[in-house]
């Protein structure tokens, strides 16, 4: 057996009176992309923000490649290898793709307790390779991230991830108001997960891109877990059927 490289047991989330997350367990295994679905209030953004590191849990454990964690913001997950991509990524519209590429992380020439030059030139070579390996081909690492498309934007976060070696993506509705030219290029940066040894957790209500693109769906409903299966092991209409 593979050992999963996220394990949640058992994990509760209130808020004040609302029972977010009820009991939930669930394993995620190296390398595959697993497909989360549900209603609007079924506890997958929660469920996913608490693997962030935006959410504490009320109770239960998570697991990281074996060990326990506990992830107090998103620099903790991000620190582990676990990165997420939003719906409206937290890029910056008036700064550049190699500035984004490299937020929080910005590599410097020379410092003094914590401060020096931004090594630009770093950055913008970088940021040139990283976007090439995902088949984005932009103008310049200089361009605004604010000219890009929505595709485009979501192409530079994928590549951010891959970059700086992430060990899971978490990508939360990352189809969402795109054109469908632009749709099948992130879902094409999906399914090239498996081969870049990257594990996905993938967020969407269109179950036609879940089936495409994952390995396995896990469907919750009212806070909870309500079918894990392979994706040749069910079909649609058993999905839409527990939501």
């Amino acid at each position: 057996m593979t050992e999963p490289i996220i394990q949640v047991r058992s994990l509760h989330k209130w808020y004040s009176g609302v029972h977010a997350l009820k009991d939930v367990s669930l394993d995620v295994l190296p390398n595959e992309i697993l497909g989360l679905v549900g209603d609007n209030g079924a506890g997958k953004s929660t469920l996913i923000n608490i693997l962030s590191g935006t959410q504490t849990r009320t109770s239960g454990e998570i697991l990281f490649e074996g060990r326990a964690v506990d992830f107090r913001g998103p620099r903790d997950a991000m620190n582990a290898g676990i990165e997420t991509i939003y719906q409206y990524n937290s890029m910056v519209p008036t700064m550049s793709i190699a500035r984004n590429m490299f937020i929080g992380r910005e590599p410097v020439k020379y410092g003094l307790f914590g401060f020096g030059m931004l090594d630009t030139k770093r950055m913008a070579d970088e940021s040139v390779k990283a976007i090439a390996d995902v088949d984005l081909h932009l103008r310049s690492p200089d361009a605004l991230v604010g000219e890009l498309s929505g595709g485009q934007r979501q192409g530079v976060a994928i590549a951010r991830a891959m970059h700086f070696k992430s060990k899971v993506m978490i990508l939360d509705e990352p189809t969402n108001h795109l054109a469908v030219k632009e749709t099948e290029k992130v879902l094409g940066f999906v399914k090239s997960l498996n081969d870049l040894s990257i594990t996905g957790i993938f967020i969407s209500h269109n179950i036609h891109h879940v089936f495409e693109c994952c390995d396995r769906i896990v469907a919750m409903a009212r806070g909870e877990i309500v079918l894990d299966r392979r994706v040749e092991d069910t079909n649609m209409d058993e999905v839409m059927d527990v939501l």
